[in-house]
């Protein structure tokens, strides 16, 4: 016999909680190397020069690293942004805005895959 699933809100909450848990660990060591580092001269501008990250991009493991680092907290921001939406009124709306939430969201993700893995 087959299960019949009656919602898609358990795979929402799944990415929910990755993008969040991600963007918790990974965006704030991120941020620090490559925004605070430099500025406060910790790390030198030479590491991040544009011929370095040419080929810091050949590496798959970092595309996979900036893949998740995208799009994982894009689905985050979807689903919050979705139940602040709900929060304020918009119920009634509710297929409307898991379309714009969800598909920003998917169509963010595509774009990274793309530009990470076809374009480079």
């Amino acid at each position: 016999m087959a299960v019949r699933v009656k919602t898609t809100d358990p795979i929402w909450w799944a990415l929910f909680s990755a993008g969040g848990t991600l963007a918790a660990f990974l965006l704030p060591v991120h941020v620090l190397i490559t925004g605070v580092g430099i500025a406060f001269g910790w790390v030198s501008p030479q590491i991040l020069a544009y011929q370095r990250l040419i080929i810091l991009l050949d590496n798959p493991l970092v595309k996979i690293y900036l893949f998740l680092l995208i799009s994982l907290p894009l689905f985050h921001w979807a689903h919050r942004f979705r139940f602040v939406l709900m929060d304020l009124g918009l119920r009634n709306l509710k297929t409307p805005t898991m379309v714009l939430c969800y598909g920003g969201a998917v169509t963010g993700t595509v774009l990274a895959g793309l530009l990470l893995f076809v374009l480079m």
